[in-house]
């Protein structure tokens, strides 16, 4: 993800991913690791609400997410998001 607070976490060397609901702790740390070649010290996990919107007369709620804040060992970067 790139967002404003996304960006500003990554000077505590933490990194901010959409991943799959059914996605656990676990899972997300192995993932990381493998893709990016990183230690992963901590995952925090946020159930991100879905929003009402109108259209017309109709309410519609966007469907939930997941977002995973990943924290990286002291030293470790992923490079894959300097840059943007």
């Amino acid at each position: 993800m790139i967002t404003e607070k996304a960006t500003l976490l990554k000077e505590g060397d933490k990194y901010a991913f959409e991943v799959a609901d059914s996605a656990s702790k676990c899972q997300i740390k192995e993932a990381v690791e493998r893709a990016f070649k990183v230690e992963v010290n901590k995952v925090n996990v946020i159930t991100v609400p879905g929003k009402t919107r109108r259209f017309g007369r109709r309410q519609v709620t966007s469907s939930s997410w997941k977002k995973a804040i990943v924290t990286l060992e002291p030293g470790h970067k992923i490079t894959f998001f300097e840059g943007v």
